[in-house]
């Protein structure tokens, strides 16, 4: 008669994942689940970068893996075409018309289609209010550490 225990579920493409993960880059943590409650996500949604998906595949649920990624490999290079000006008018329009902006600031922005969000990070201010916003990724073209615990796999 053969064992029915079963085996440990892996990681595949469209799982849905329970997890603790940290993503690190030269200046230290940029994201870090591990001190609070685990991330649920799906995989093939775009929630993580294609780079680090790959990583997963095949882990078994109790995996607890680091993975060193090469700069740009996790969030693309750099692209100054990322980085625009936007105008005090338009920034009044889709936020709080008193807002203060300074360099370094996170501010985000709704979608085009309103469904979701997307994050600029505040590189210059200039004395009309218009703001130079970075909107590439913060780990964009930068080497990435990802550490991975994965808890439930679905």
């Amino acid at each position: 008669m053969t064992s029915t225990a079963a085996s440990p579920s892996t990681v595949q493409s469209g799982s849905f994942l329970t997890l603790h993960y940290r993503l690190a880059g030269p200046a230290g943590d940029v994201i870090n689940t591990f001190e609070d409650k685990p991330a649920t996500l799906s995989l093939g949604t775009g929630e993580l970068s294609p780079a680090m998906e790959q990583r997963l595949l095949g882990l078994p649920e109790g995996t607890h893996a680091t993975f060193e990624l090469a700069a740009g490999e996790a969030f693309g290079e750099r692209n100054a075409d990322m980085q625009q000006w936007v105008a005090r008018k338009l920034l009044s329009e889709l936020g709080d018309p008193d807002e203060q902006y300074h360099v370094g600031d996170v501010v985000q922005f709704p979608t085009p289609d309103g469904q979701g969000h997307y994050a600029g990070a505040v590189m210059q201010v200039r004395e009309d209010g218009a703001v130079l916003f970075d909107f590439n990724h913060p780990l964009a073209g930068q080497p990435v550490t990802f550490e991975v615990q994965i808890i439930g796999v679905l």
